[in-house]
């Protein structure tokens, strides 16, 4: 994984996300979007495991409510961004080629 992901990948979900985590996800799912995706979603996982809002009369107030909302906001945009890694539009591909080996002259 080269600096230039690695600084996507941070820009798209904080500079305390841990680096080697970021590079066995790359090296697993070969995709910087695909590791964005999959932090973002355990992220909100989190957040519903526990509960969203929690009151202590008098005391303190606690709203994760907000919090979900902006990970599903972006979860949602998450196609519209372009990864450094993606292909670009037009770019060629790698065609793979077959043709058959024949021998130019016939043995008898």
């Amino acid at each position: 994984m080269d600096l230039i992901l690695l600084a996507w990948l941070r820009a798209q979900l904080g500079t305390t996300t841990d680096e080697h985590d970021l590079a066995d996800r790359y090296a697993r799912l070969h995709q910087a979007r695909a590791v964005v995706a999959e932090v973002l979603a355990e992220r909100r996982a989190k957040l519903l495991a526990e509960p969203l809002r929690m009151t202590v009369d008098g005391v303190v107030t606690i709203d994760q409510s907000n919090n979900l909302a902006g990970l599903e906001r972006q979860i949602a945009g998450l196609a519209e961004l372009v990864a450094p890694d993606d292909p670009v539009a037009g770019e060629a591909g790698i065609d793979l080629v077959t043709a058959p080996l024949v021998r130019s002259r016939r043995t008898r």
